[in-house]
């Protein structure tokens, strides 16, 4: 199978602290707005090195939307950042009727995503945010999977016109994607090809897949692999071809699955192509107190809990 080894370990945050820092060499209408949480979204090198076009706005997110969508309307290309769950649901009134609405070019960068925000619980782990982000009409939805896709999907979407929300975590994670690569947003990449089920993954479940190929392998099951760094607009020519070489699909995300990657691709299939498909993700749950690993354990969203959902598909027909 085609093995991707590890680069080395890094948060994803990082990636968007990079990708923001080389966008201020390259971009001069690129500025950045912060809710009282530079070092925590490593914006603190783009603040240092272009302090007239960073904007601390304090612990005041509905404010800090409002400020960007204004300043889109000189040319500004904004980049906000919070925590996921303050990026989203404290300011979704904000997002939907100032930004959405009139197709405003903000991009909404929201780190902390997911369970694996850990020790601060289950009210700062938010696992809806895709499907709030999804259902806004015009909303590109992102999900990088590593450090190195991160800081090429923040340098992407400067050039992408209309809001963008940009999803990434705090955990250090696999770094396994190219350097310098080439991020296009709504392409999905194929990151193994194979003949007995297709393994869809996002963020930083594409790592467990990859594990999980690499087990299934072992037990004499070839398992297809694709990365979906963009949930919408979802890559539905790329999932359309696999399920129908493979005929089964299993999707992995650290979300719930209602609202998720899984129901977006369910929707597409049930009208074109239905197939058996499982669904690796939280279900209907809040999160808890833990570290990063254990909750990935508890809540079923590690590389062991993708083989056994697996081969459950493979024995349904």
């Amino acid at each position: 199978m085609s093995y991707f080894p590890i680069l080395n370990q890094k948060d994803t945050r990082s990636g968007f602290g990079a990708g923001l820092l080389e966008l201020g060499k390259e971009h001069s209408n690129v500025v950045a707005l912060c809710a009282d949480l530079t070092g925590s979204l490593k914006m603190d090198a783009f603040q240092k090195a272009y302090p007239n076009r960073f904007f601390q706005v304090g612990i005041a997110e509905a404010n800090m939307m409002g400020l960007a969508a204004g300043m889109t309307i000189g040319g500004l290309i904004p980049y906000t950042g919070t925590f996921a769950n303050f990026s989203t649901g404290r300011v979704y009134d904000q997002i939907r009727q100032s930004i959405a609405y009139s197709g405003k070019n903000v991009k909404i960068c929201a780190s902390h995503a997911g369970l694996t925000l850990g020790e601060d619980g289950a009210t700062h782990q938010i696992l809806e945010d895709i499907g709030l982000m999804k259902m806004l009409p015009g909303m590109t939805v992102i999900n990088p999977c590593d450090y190195n896709q991160t800081l090429a999907a923040t340098k992407a979407i400067a050039v992408l016109k209309g809001p963008v929300y940009l999803r990434f975590g705090r955990p250090v994670v696999p770094n396994f994607t190219p350097e310098n690569q080439e991020f296009i947003p709504g392409k999905a990449l194929i990151l193994k090809e194979g003949k007995d089920l297709t393994l869809v993954a996002t963020g930083h479940l594409v790592w467990e897949a990859l594990q999980a190929a690499k087990e299934l392998e072992n037990q004499g099951i070839d398992a297809e692999v694709i990365n979906i760094h963009t949930i919408k607009p979802l890559d539905t020519t790329a999932i359309l071809l696999s399920v129908k070489k493979t005929g089964r699909i299993l999707t992995a995300e650290e979300h719930q699955q209602a609202g998720g990657l899984g129901e977006s691709i369910a929707a597409f299939l049930a009208g074109i192509y239905p197939v058996p498909q499982a669904f690796v993700a939280v279900q209907d749950s809040f999160g808890e107190s833990g570290t990063p690993e254990a909750l990935m354990e508890k809540y079923g969203l590690k590389a062991a809990h993708i083989v056994a959902k697996s081969k459950l598909l493979l024995d349904r027909r």
